[in-house]
């Protein structure tokens, strides 16, 4: 027979302390078809309850051109975020993209000199620069707050979400499919749980 709370604590003569369900905490591992972990694989989460308010991520919103490079390789924005683009090199760099969320192009500018772009639509950004054909970067605009990078070993941690029905989306540059990107259904059921996402590279 079912015993209320209310009935528990007059049984033993006091309050009764009802322990708090423990924070869901999802830990995505990341694998290619041989088993082996992709690194800088993007991992979003979005669930049937979003959270309201401003998306906001615990990393600088800006990629910098350095050795002739994109730093980070990959960066992950909220949609809406403006992003920053300095150079710290001593030649000068343009940046273009014919990605559909973001196709723009950016005059050549020097050292220590900084252009911005605003991504408004959601979805994966390739970069590059017209002087410099090895450089390479990624921009991914996401509309949800619960989205990382796999680490090495291919691990991302995300926290906070709500329980329930969920959809996980992978997203990386070598993933075989059209857009780079794998969506799954997944259930969020409160506490800490892990998942293991397998994708085919080209």
């Amino acid at each position: 027979m079912a015993v209320g709370i209310a009935a528990v604590a007059a049984l033993f003569g006091g309050p009764v302390l009802v322990q708090a369900a423990t924070p869901a905490a999802l830990t995505v591992q990341v694998v290619d078809a041989a088993g082996l972990p992709v690194r800088d694989a993007v991992v979003e989460l979005r669930s049937a309850k979003p959270p309201a308010g401003p998306i906001r991520f615990p990393w600088k919103i800006g990629m910098v051109q350095k050795n002739r490079q994109f730093t980070p390789g990959t960066l992950i924005v909220a949609k809406g975020s403006t992003v920053a683009f300095p150079n710290l090199d001593n030649v000068r760099h343009s940046i273009y993209s014919f990605s559909k969320p973001a196709r723009r192009e950016i005059d050549l500018y020097g050292r220590d000199q900084t252009r911005t772009h605003t991504f408004a639509v959601t979805g994966s950004v390739k970069l590059g620069c017209n002087i410099h054909d090895e450089m390479r970067g990624y921009i991914r605009v996401t509309d949800t707050p619960f989205a990382g990078k796999t680490d090495h070993n291919g691990h991302i941690t995300l926290t906070g979400m709500a329980g329930g029905a969920a959809s996980l989306t992978v997203w990386h540059p070598q993933i075989r499919t059209p857009s780079g990107e794998s969506t799954s259904a997944i259930t969020i059921t409160g506490g800490a749980q892990s998942h293991k996402l397998k994708v085919v590279l080209r």
